[in-house]
């Protein structure tokens, strides 16, 4: 074989596989700035959520479910209604987590760097899809979200305490959220099921204020760690 043949013969067996791996990538590229350009106009939305959970040694299963409201930027409520009672607001300022069953609520700083430091932040416009992330399409997790579906694989380019990376299923026509899924440093994989998702409903601003039950215990940040106080009437 000529010099000129081996060539010829090493170009024929290389560039077939890059160029498929080219046109992937431009795909998902087109993919994740249309989902961004799309997110971008919307203010708000409600759903319904199946969240189910799956973590530990023995990898034992918790399927929840409530409603979730979330308003740009960084305002949400998740109102868990079965099997166990439990609620999150978030001001986009503080957040607010509410466990009936223990009395006791937990208040927290939202952060302000514009980071997407936990999936719920990211739903509710913390991070950049563009700006914040690898992104790669994988096949849609199976489920009630994986018919007509398609999904994105974000890997954090910071890395973050709370998750190793998102999985996000949209709607292969209308690019409409259908689930994300989170997993973390532990190999815990929570996972969230959207349902009668409704975007910009004009949701009000009171939909995240929470008023702190008198009587429960409330756990700040802003207090030495062990101290607490007793909840009462907000102040106005």
């Amino acid at each position: 074989m000529t010099r000129l043949a081996a060539i010829g013969l090493a170009l024929a067996l290389v560039l077939p596989a890059a160029v498929p791996k080219a046109a992937a990538q431009s795909a998902v590229t087109a993919l994740v700035e249309a989902l961004q350009k799309k997110y971008d106009t919307v203010r708000d939305f409600s759903a319904d959520f199946e969240h189910v959970y799956t973590g530990g040694v023995l990898r034992k299963q918790l399927t929840e479910r409530g409603r979730l409201l979330i308003k740009k930027p960084g305002k949400m409520r998740w109102e868990y209604t079965a099997p166990e009672k439990k609620t999150f607001v978030s001001d986009g300022v503080t957040l607010y987590s509410y466990l009936p069953a223990d009395r006791q609520v937990m208040v927290t700083r939202v952060p302000q760097d514009g980071q997407a430091t936990t999936p719920a932040l990211f739903l509710a416009g913390q991070g950049s899809l563009t700006r914040d992330f690898i992104a790669t399409e994988v096949t849609p997790p199976s489920g009630g979200a994986s018919s007509g579906s398609r999904a994105l694989k974000l890997v954090p380019k910071t890395p973050q305490a709370e998750f190793e990376s998102l999985v996000l299923t949209i709607d292969a026509r209308t690019l409409v959220l259908r689930g994300l899924e989170s997993v973390d440093a532990q190999g815990g994989t929570s996972s969230f099921l959207f349902i009668n998702l409704k975007e910009n409903v004009g949701l009000s601003e009171r939909d995240f204020t929470f008023d702190i039950p008198r009587g429960v215990d409330v756990i700040t940040d802003e207090l030495p760690a062990g101290r607490r106080t007793r909840g009462g009437p907000p102040a106005r």
